[in-house]
């Protein structure tokens, strides 16, 4: 096993849509799933090609019920190749003969190959080797490079190279009895005897996608090779070049594709069928894109390496999730108007959404290139009137962000889900998770402390931090006889319930997570006031229209948010979650085995998880994920309440007990909140997070889309949960909890300019600031803090831990 390759021996039609997946190529801006070149969507693959901030809004009906769904539209597909020897049957995986096959994912250059060969009818072989690459420095540009060598035979090789455009969005199942059809065709023309292009539009938002694809063909000394006849072809929705080439028995050829595509509204074009042609006209050859390209990716595994322990398939789901991550959000990321998908530009789940996932992604991105954040987080601002104007439809002050958001802002979410358990299709009430507002909150906080963006406060962190403010202020109720705050109607991160079982109104009161961070919200606003300049301060709340009287609302909010407990000083999730039943877990793990999806399973039997004292996943547990204990105290303190974190522990252990983990996120949660308290379990949690996409666990959701919120999350309990690292005013803490099965963490992280190096084992911890130019930053651990100069490094001996 290799930590830098990842590996696939054999062909497996069963396991070709993880694969596919998986073995995804991207830049921050295109993305192309690993599927084979030869092949159309057909059941086994799928071939996706997918643009950051690409949507396009269909309608349907379902059971009288008009509905619209906003998808991340699938791109004409750049990678078809087909080829057959003496006018034989075309190549495909699943009829050849295969002696060999295998494809090969580079991480650490991200080049996915694929070797075959196979044998031809009568005699021979016919091997082939295929390298591809999604430009990393050009994220217009993509290539494939495929090497043809017969073997035991002469004969006539056909490639068939071209551009696909019957492409429809059929990558879910759930979702294939509803409208799929996104493209129109534009033009498909020849421009030379190498190069075709394509051009179609969303059928709804009107964008313009322009695809041109050069084909060049070269013999083995890397000369162009002469002999080749070319004839145009369109046929059943493809178009592109037939070549024919006679070879002798070991003769090798080489075709190369280079590809560029173009988007409407992409920076620095004319129009983008012009600019396609330009771009590919202009591109070099394979060899020398590659180049760039890995020399690219170098630089970026420079910065996001992290070196965890000796156990190499650790380290290659580690490197697999940075790559994926990287794919999805990377330098060509910034400045354009996106957002992280929950599920990357790897698969048509969740069409592409933006959701509340970001709050295990941005964090992580905060110490190795927080630019991206940035850039991440004005994607919501862009967005700040549409929630604006939704917080006003629903008769309330402030902004309410969507729980699923697309192109424009509004809520995305589908007003009816289908079960696949049943069949059956339901409402979806999942908008009413306003918990949304709160990571987008949370991840400002996290930014500004982290850099000491005052610009960005001063003119975007703050406003976007004011309005979410004024909503959950104008949400919160008074009730003078309990002299509390109540907010009602909302549904928290578990998921598995949206009602009480006895209302017919959708919605609970009182989720615990929901009330303390919303606490937590305006006590950071003023926090975050009081660190702007006095002037600067004025103007944002003129600007604003802050007044004394709202902030004196808030300052009582945060004195009086009612936060439910039932048994012996467990936090209620919602107000009356005591009161439901106990759910009978082994009767049902007996019956159904996988009972990650308990929700799907009681539907189906015409009950109701809202009856049970069960979660999908952390939602309590989220305060202590993302809240020290410190913090929490100072809260449930300035609320009155006599709690203190020693009952965080029984807390845990109490939903821990009554979690299904139906979601990825879920694992990572708990493995970082037993990273003390329980070494070996934690461990064990944060392997079956690790495992979430390359295993497949949840069984046939991968396949659909990586889950990016889960691969950052596993790389965020690695870089701040098992450091212990917390970044507040302007001092970077560490309080080490390393697992016993790593001996050693060597990390880089990107702070307030210094790029320092991390080296922590289990006697010591060395944090090194390379020569610069820059000031002293704040180091603390285990009481000491040390100012780290330039070129220097501090040096913090641990102390043993007694329970090691």
């Amino acid at each position: 096993m290799d930590a830098w390759t990842l590996n696939y021996e054999g062909y497996d039609p069963d396991d070709e849509g993880l694969r596919e997946a998986l073995c995804t190529l991207g830049n921050g801006v295109l993305c192309a799933r690993g599927a084979a070149s030869e092949a159309r969507a057909d059941g086994v693959h799928y071939p996706g090609t997918y643009r950051a901030g690409l949507f396009n809004r269909l309608g349907d009906e379902i059971d009288g019920v008009e509905i619209t769904n906003e998808s991340m539209v699938n791109l004409p597909n750049w990678l078809f190749v087909q080829f057959r020897v003496d006018d034989g049957p075309w190549f495909d995986p699943s009829e050849a003969v295969l002696h060999e096959y295998r494809v090969e994912l580079d991480l650490r250059r991200g080049v996915l190959t694929r070797h075959l060969r196979c044998a031809l009818e009568g005699e021979g072989t016919l091997a082939v080797t295929q390298r591809r690459v999604v430009h990393m420095v050009e994220p217009e540009l993509a290539a494939l490079e495929t090497t043809f060598r017969l073997e035991g035979h002469d004969g006539r090789l056909t490639i068939r190279s071209g551009i696909d455009t019957e492409v429809r969005n059929t990558g879910v199942e759930r979702y294939r009895e509803l409208a799929d059809l996104h493209l129109e065709p534009v033009a498909s023309e020849e421009l030379d005897e190498q190069t075709v292009r394509v051009v179609v539009e969303t059928n709804q938002s009107r964008i313009r996608i322009a695809e041109a694809a050069r084909t060049r063909v070269f013999d083995a000394d890397g000369e162009p090779q002469q002999e080749v006849a070319r004839r145009w072809f369109d046929e059943d929705g493809v178009v592109g070049h037939e070549l024919d080439l006679d070879l002798v028995a070991g003769q090798t050829i080489t075709v190369e594709k280079v590809v560029a595509i173009v988007v409407g509204g992409d920076p620095a074009i004319s129009e983008p069928a012009e600019s396609a042609a330009r771009k590919v006209g202009v591109a070099p050859g394979f060899d020398e894109l590659l180049r760039t390209h890995v020399a690219k990716w170098d630089q970026l595994w420079d910065r996001f390496e992290m070196r965890f322990g000796e156990r190499v398939r650790v380290q290659q789901i580690l490197n697999l999730h940075t790559f994926h991550a990287l794919q999805t959000a990377s330098h060509n990321t910034i400045d354009r108007d996106v957002g992280a998908p929950a599920r990357g530009l790897h698969g048509e789940a969740y069409r592409g959404h933006i959701f509340w996932d970001e709050v295990f992604i941005l964090p992580y991105l905060n110490l190795r290139m927080p630019v991206l954040t940035r850039s991440l987080l004005m994607y919501r601002y862009r967005r700040l009137d549409e929630a604006r104007a939704r917080a006003r439809n629903a008769g309330h002050e402030g902004a309410i962000f969507p729980w699923q958001s697309g192109s424009d802002g509004r809520e995305e979410s589908q007003e009816l889900h289908l079960n696949p358990k049943s069949g059956e299709w339901k409402p979806d009430n999942s908008q009413l998770q306003r918990h949304i507002n709160l990571a987008i909150a949370y991840n400002v906080w996290q930014y500004v402390e982290t850099t000491a963006d005052r610009d960005f406060l001063r003119y975007y962190g703050l406003e976007l931090l004011v309005e979410i403010a004024r909503f959950f202020s104008s949400l919160a109720e008074y009730d003078r006889l309990e002299d509390r705050y109540h907010i009602r109607g909302v549904m928290g991160p578990d998921e598995f319930h949206d009602a009480y079982p006895d209302r017919e109104d959708p919605g609970l009161d009182d989720n615990a997570y929901t009330n303390v961070m919303v606490v937590w919200t305006l006590q950071r606003i003023f926090e975050l006031l009081d660190l702007l300049p006095e002037h600067m301060r004025h103007d944002a709340c003129g600007e604003l229209d802050l007044t004394r009287a709202e902030r004196d609302r808030w300052q009582d909010i945060t004195r009086r948010m009612f936060v439910p407990f039932h048994g012996e000083g467990i936090i209620s999730q919602f107000a009356g979650y005591g009161e439901l039943e106990e759910f009978d877990w082994k009767g049902y793990r007996e019956r159904h085995g996988d009972i990650q999806r308990l929700d799907r399973i009681l539907h189906a039997e015409g009950d109701t998880p809202n009856r049970y004292k069960v979660a999908k996943q952390a939602d309590v547990l989220m305060l202590f994920y993302l809240l020290s204990s410190e913090e929490l105290d100072r809260i449930m303190s300035s609320l009155g309440y006599d709690w203190t974190p020693a009952q965080i522990p029984d807390t845990i252990e109490y939903y821990r007990q009554r979690t299904s983990h139906g979601s990825t996120l879920s694992a990572l949660v708990h493995a970082w909140l037993l990273a003390r308290s329980d070494r070996a379990r934690s461990w064990e949690l944060f392997d079956y997070a690790l495992r979430s996409d390359v295993a497949d666990i949840q069984g046939g959701t991968t396949p659909e889309g990586i889950h990016l919120g889960a691969m950052t999350g596993t790389l965020d309990l690695v870089q701040r949960g098992y450091t212990g690292l917390v970044v507040e005013e302007d001092v970077l803490t560490f309080d080490p909890a390393l697992p016993d099965e790593v001996p050693r963490l060597d990390l880089q992280l990107y702070y307030r300019g210094h790029h320092l190096r991390i080296a922590l084992d289990h006697a010591c911890l060395r944090v090194s600031a390379p020569p610069s130019g820059l000031g002293a930053v704040s180091i603390a651990c285990e009481g000491r803090r040390l100012e780290l100069r330039a070129g220097e490094t501090a040096t913090f001996e641990l102390e043993p831990d007694p329970d090691g």
